[in-house]
């Protein structure tokens, strides 16, 4: 069984809380007729801070697409190599155990990817395997994850690494007066997050197995509209409802492995909204502090697009609540609409201290000690 390693994630300097976010909607667009509604589903979203890859100020200009692309690059390859130290730290491998890397964004389109970067300057193996995914938003987090255990499957003893580099305050439009836009102004939050999938680990969540699944005929609910200024988000109204048509698939899913998804340990649910897990809750008939960890990432961090998984299960796995044995999934959600599913059980990691992990070496040996550094 393929193993997920603990996460690591960082998240940039500059924040915006809810308080200012809203007195700043208010500043720009006191004369929008449906600011009010804005305001109010702004408020509804329980955000109460969100991180910023630069100074606010600096964020709200439009400088263009191609001065946006080169802030996400230099950005990127600034914060990347700690983190992906850190996941590999978790795991306890070194860059030359990777086999494959999946890297996962959509904030800003590069290419070659940035996995070729990372090989070139971070040491790995140049015949590591590149698996960029930009297409999918929020759901590539949970792909990323089904992609690198399908990898594991079919390549004995891989281990490959996960990165999801998501700046969404680089996608700020400040000319789109859209409701959908203005909501995802107060929402959207950037992070960089990596994690480990291992073949062979004593230590860790093992996937036991996945699943996708596209809800019919919503295609135009999550999008990008790309245009002169760049990627302009839109978001139907309908999009909160989804859950009614996405319980079924996580259910279908845990079926498939005789499991009851709404009889499991520990849910990793990607927080798009709080109505997204309040309905969850609803459908899957499981308690809503099942998903506390999952409104835990959407306040203190707001949707960081496919980073949300991967801090969510790094908030699970630190906070010391899981036993041997317990069992539970993780769902990304995006357009599509998307769902990308992976069922666990969790084998334990040996912590002997807050904060540490152990994990086993590549040989199956003795455990060493690393520590999860990422703070709120």
């Amino acid at each position: 069984m393929a193993v997920l390693c603990c996460p690591a994630v960082g998240v940039p300097e500059h924040t915006i809380s809810m308080n200012q976010t809203l007195h700043l909607a208010e500043r720009l667009h006191g004369d929008h007729p449906r600011l009010p509604l804005a305001l109010k589903l702004i408020s509804n979203t329980g955000v109460q801070n969100r991180h910023l890859v630069q100074p606010l100020e600096r964020t709200l200009r439009h400088p263009g697409v191609e001065e946006r692309t080169r802030v996400y690059v230099r950005e990127a390859q600034a914060r990347i190599p700690d983190v992906v130290e850190q996941a590999l730290d978790n795991a306890a491998l070194t860059v030359q155990d990777i086999d494959a890397i999946v890297f996962v964004s959509c904030t800003a389109f590069t290419m070659p990817s940035l996995t070729a970067w990372m090989i070139n300057e971070l040491g790995f193996d140049h015949d590591t395997c590149q698996i960029p995914i930009a297409q999918l938003g929020c759901a590539a987090g949970g792909a990323a994850i089904n992609r690198a255990h399908d990898f594991c499957a079919s390549h004995a003893d891989a281990n490959v690494l996960i990165v999801s580099c998501e700046f969404c305050s680089l996608c700020y439009q400040p000319d789109d007066l859209e409701v959908g836009n203005l909501l995802s102004n107060g929402l959207f939050g950037d992070a960089v997050a990596a994690a480990v999938v291992r073949s062979r680990s004593e230590h860790g969540l093992s996937l036991e197995a996945t699943g996708s699944r596209l809800v019919p005929d919503t295609e135009d609910w999550i999008s990008y509209a790309v245009k002169e200024t760049g990627f302009h988000f839109r978001l139907d109204r309908r999009v909160p409802g989804t859950m009614e048509q996405l319980a079924p698939a996580l259910r279908a899913v845990a079926a498939t492995h005789g499991w009851d998804a709404s009889a499991l340990d520990f849910y990793v649910i990607h927080a798009g909204g709080p109505r997204i897990l309040d309905d969850l809750s609803r459908y899957l008939g499981v308690s809503s502090d099942l998903l506390s960890f999952s409104r835990a990432t959407l306040t203190h961090r707001g949707n960081i697009a496919s980073a949300v998984v991967l801090d969510v299960l790094r908030r699970l796995i630190t906070s010391g609540s899981l036993s041997p044995g317990h069992r539970g999934i993780v769902a990304g959600f995006g357009p599509g609409i998307t769902a990308e599913i992976s069922l666990g059980t969790w084998l334990g990691d040996g912590r002997d201290a807050p904060g540490a992990t152990k994990s086993a070496s590549r040989s199956g040996g003795t455990p060493v000690t690393t520590f999860e550094r990422s703070t709120e």
